[in-house]
């Protein structure tokens, strides 16, 4: 590992005896149904501060459309739930994790009913969908292909109406504050130091933290989630020194609408659910050649079956086929899809629609345990921030909202009971400071481009050990000449230091580079070094699966060591 990404403790120069301090009892990092769950949890035992970088609602809970995946019919079992779960984990998935999330989303289902959430409803029963991977009608939904959407407005503006819950919109995370400031052994998490575009640096103290702000699919070119899904939360950690798991994990969703130019738009698995084909260029329909499940295989095996369909037939898109469903019926079950592909002149009714897999969902993350602790004391996590061991290898359809549900609440009745056994509000003082670099600065925006743009070639759907050792080389080039430098918003109204050689204005972009080169390093130090195939983890060089390496990859960073357990 470079002493680039070892060294760099925090992002930016600061001195807590010259910013403004905020207090709270728990403070949660990230705004999507896993954290919005855990606030309204915490905020039942005391203060609650809720931070998101972007605008309200903005996550990528925003834009799941498949659902959550629960056992509700009488002809389905927890048990069979688990078999899916555990085989499509490929060995990796943790048992209790796995038991504890599927026995617990049926709960979670009711709760949110109970509170006044709506689900669409056959005939006053819970219309069941059906997706990759699963043997049977759970999958739950709400406005059709608008899940996420539901689920994050009403989590939301649930949470606006909890009381002891404050919520800081567009206030970005720079890094997670440890007592002693530079962490080590006997480090404990005690908050955040963030910036805000009006009130600038300030710190936030807390009892307990939560990470919940995990979404990492912009470090690859082709992805499904918003723009803002930088990796943020599993960079700060990092230089936190808690331990992370997994990270080689990503998985691809199959099916994207690939429209020239335009950025990619969802296809829901739910729509091959509900019969969908697969066809190729020359409308061949190609899945039963890959996978005796065809188009319900798992996503991984979906993903690789385009790529090669896409490889032999000579063109960069397959074709998605919902012309006997009916264009009434099809805009019916899936609207917000209906209008997307209406809106490129693409009518369901009559056309095939174009799609392309892209990056989807981090299946690794920061390592916790049932309770949602991570390593480091003081510190929480859940949603796509944590790795419970509930995804193994491969994430099963529709399992991580049911996941941020349970493990959000877990992870905020975790905070919650703690404060009434422990006083650990650090009121310390600390101080950090970058020392100006003398290299050349870097474009941003081409480095951001650039990495995207590799991610995607060499540390993608299929990935070969040398194309890996060679993006290895590229990223420790690129962050000798970024990770050195120190970027600040013209907005901070309190600069502790003199911040000579820093970049004026770059804020934000900076810092997102900076925490997407981190993340991107340690993915492709641990993708070559799992040298088999698992999941979602394809290595050309190494096809088969390997007994070996049925284990976690776990690493952490030491004082200028990396260290991968």
């Amino acid at each position: 590992m470079p002493n680039s990404y070892l060294q760099r403790r925090y992002l930016v120069s600061f001195a807590t005896r010259r910013l403004p301090h905020i207090f709270t009892d728990v403070l949660i990092v990230g705004g999507g149904a896993a954290g919005l769950r855990a606030a309204i949890e915490a905020a039942q035992y005391g203060q609650v501060i809720l931070l998101t970088k972007d605008r309200p609602k903005e996550s990528n809970t925003l834009y799941a459309q498949g659902g959550l995946a629960a056992v509700i019919a009488k002809d389905d079992s927890i048990e069979d739930h688990i078999a899916d779960t555990l085989r499509t984990g490929v060995g990796l998935c943790d048992d209790g994790a796995v038991r504890e999330c599927i026995s617990s989303a049926p709960r979670q289902i009711a709760e949110l009913r109970a509170w006044g959430m709506e689900f669409d409803c056959d005939d006053g029963e819970l219309h069941l969908g059906r997706e990759g991977g699963h043997g049977a009608h759970r999958v739950v939904h709400s406005h059709g292909d608008a899940t996420g959407r539901a689920l994050e407005e009403f989590l939301f503006a649930r949470a606006q109406a909890t009381d002891n819950l404050k919520i800081f919109d567009e206030c970005f995370s720079l890094d997670l504050l440890t007592d002693p400031p530079e962490g080590g052994r006997d480090a404990r998490c005690v908050g955040a130091l963030t910036d805000h575009p009006r009130f600038g640096m300030q710190v936030i103290h807390a009892r307990r933290t939560i990470l919940a702000a995990g979404g990492a699919g912009v470090l690859w070119r082709e992805t499904t989630n918003p723009t803002g899904a930088t990796a943020d939360g599993v960079a700060m950690a990092f230089r936190a020194g808690a331990a992370l798991a997994d990270l080689e994990m990503m998985q691809f969703h199959p099916t994207t609408l690939y429209v020239a130019g335009s950025t990619r738009s969802l296809i829901s698995e739910a729509v091959r659910g509900e019969g969908a084909h697969l066809l190729d260029r020359d409308g061949v329909r190609f899945m039963a050649e890959y996978d005796d499940m065809g188009e319900l295989a798992p996503r991984d095996v979906v993903s690789r079956a385009i790529l090669d369909r896409m490889v032999k037939t000579g063109t960069n898109k397959v074709f998605l086929d919902v012309r006997h469903m009916g264009a009434e019926a099809f805009a019916a079950r899936f609207p917000f899809i209906d209008q997307q592909c209406r809106s490129f002149d693409i009518h369901p009714g009559k056309d095939l629609i174009p799609v392309h897999p892209a990056a989807h969902y981090m299946v690794g993350g920061v390592r916790v345990d049932l309770q949602t602790r991570t390593s480091l004391p003081g510190l929480l996590a859940c949603g796509e921030a944590a790795c419970t061991g509930l995804h193994g290898a491969n994430r099963l359809a529709s399992n991580s909202l049911s996941e941020a549900l349970v493990f959000g609440r877990r992870a905020g009745r975790t905070a919650g009971e703690a404060l009434a056994n422990e006083n650990n509000n650090s009121t310390g003082q600390a101080e950090w400071t970058i020392e100006p670099s003398e290299r050349t600065e870097l474009d941003l925006t081409d480095i951001r481009n650039s990495l995207r743009s590799m991610m995607w070639r060499n540390v993608g759907i299929v990935r070969d050990g040398q194309r890996l050792s060679e993006s290895l080389e590229i990223i420790e080039f690129w962050g000798r000449y970024v990770m050195d430098k120190e970027f600040y918003s013209e907005s901070w109204q309190h600069r502790p230091v003199d911040v000579l050689g820093g970049t004026a204005g770059a804020g934000r972009r900076g810092w997102e580079v900076q925490n997407m080169l981190t993340v991107a390093y340690l993915a492709t130090e641990l993708a070559l070094r799992r040298t088999e195939t698992r999941g979602v983890h394809y290595r050309q060089d190494f096809p088969n699966t390997d007994p070996h390496w049925t284990r976690h990859q776990v690493v952490r960073r030491t004082e200028h060591q990396l260290v991968v357990e």
